[in-house]
């Protein structure tokens, strides 16, 4: 059974390049980037499969996206080779065109290693400016590859940042306009503040977190409480009402999980088990037996990526982190 990935690169490949075209320019960065590596490795199609994923898309049509792109020579290349030279050429060019990303957005195309080596430089202010308007796994990496001194400064900055002076706002665009071409234009609503200092350092892991949290909470400890108050960890999958609980584990890969239950208490496994079907539940708890030793870092790993899909159903409004009860209705 194909993936949504795999599911999106079908239909994409089928429509042809202007419709293709028109449906890539509302995507994110890493949407494209999975779609465009997930073409490549497709290879003889039955109109079987090509039918079962429109039958799908008419049933499940799923809403879009509505952020700009601007294709770096990564996707590109990975374009080239799916599509051919001519046909990966026209692509490109009608993703691009009218498009308005450009400034921090761009960023949002470029190795993490490439931009903490551009703003590593810079300002705190200026770098926590930047990495609030990031994805926060790519403000977590970025953060990784700076000096103790400079991470937890910006950390501290990001806590607290919720409105962008003049001054600074000035300091951003004139930084962007020798990073990269076109500048910043600003339009982007500023996100700061303690919760997304606590979805960045969710991406953290390990000693980072420890270090960094304390550090926090040398310097204030009520803004420390603050931000633990909003860290969603893997362990916090208990708070999630079963229904919600369901809902991830249709999205959620059997080995990634397998993997991520390794480190987890006895009790969230429970909890996993019994939203399953009892076949696939009996099935679940034999391949967790059986699994041998396996690295803390690949079990954090797949943690990770289970949180990112629980963070993009709460943002989608389809799970509650908060628990299984309903807001009261007056």
């Amino acid at each position: 059974m194909a993936d949504g990935i795999e599911k999106s690169a079908i239909f994409l490949l089928t429509l042809g390049e202007n419709e293709a075209a028109e449906v890539l320019k509302h995507l994110e960065p890493k949407e494209v980037q999975k779609i465009s590596a997930a073409m490549m490795t497709l290879k003889n199609l039955t109109m079987t499969q090509i039918e079962d994923v429109f039958h799908d898309f008419v049933v499940t049509a799923a809403t879009k996206t509505t952020v700009g792109m601007d294709p770096n020579s990564y996707i590109r290349a990975m374009l080239i080779k799916a599509l051919g030279d001519d046909k990966a050429a026209g692509l490109i060019d009608r993703i691009m065109h009218n498009s308005d990303t450009e400034g921090i957005e761009s960023l949002k195309w470029m190795d993490p290693g490439a931009i903490a080596e551009m703003i590593g430089n810079e300002h705190p202010q200026i770098i926590a400016t930047i990495l609030v308007h990031l994805e926060p796994d790519q403000a977590a990496e970025i953060l990784k590859m700076f000096t103790e001194r400079t991470r937890n400064d910006a950390l501290l900055r990001i806590s607290t940042l919720d409105s962008v002076q003049p001054v600074a706002l000035r300091e951003l665009n004139d930084v962007l306009g020798k990073l990269m071409s076109g500048g910043a234009t600003g339009k982007k609503k500023l996100q700061g503040g303690v919760t997304t200092a606590a979805e960045i350092l969710n991406f953290m892991g390990g000693a980072l977190e420890t270090e960094m949290m304390e550090n926090v909470r040398n310097y204030d400890p009520d803004l420390a409480q603050k931000i633990e108050d909003k860290m969603f960890v893997f362990e916090n999958l208990l708070d999630i009402d079963d229904r919600g609980i369901q809902l991830i584990l249709r999205e959620v890969q059997s080995e990634s999980l397998i993997i991520a239950l390794k480190a987890a208490s006895e009790e969230l496994r429970e909890k996993v088990f019994k939203n399953m079907s009892k076949r696939a539940s009996e099935m679940m708890r034999e391949d967790l037996e059986a699994k041998g030793p396996v690295k803390l870092s690949e079990v954090e790993s797949n943690q990770k990526e289970i949180l990112k899909i629980v963070r993009r159903l709460s943002e989608e409004g389809q799970i509650s982190l908060g628990g299984g009860s309903e807001e009261a209705y007056v």
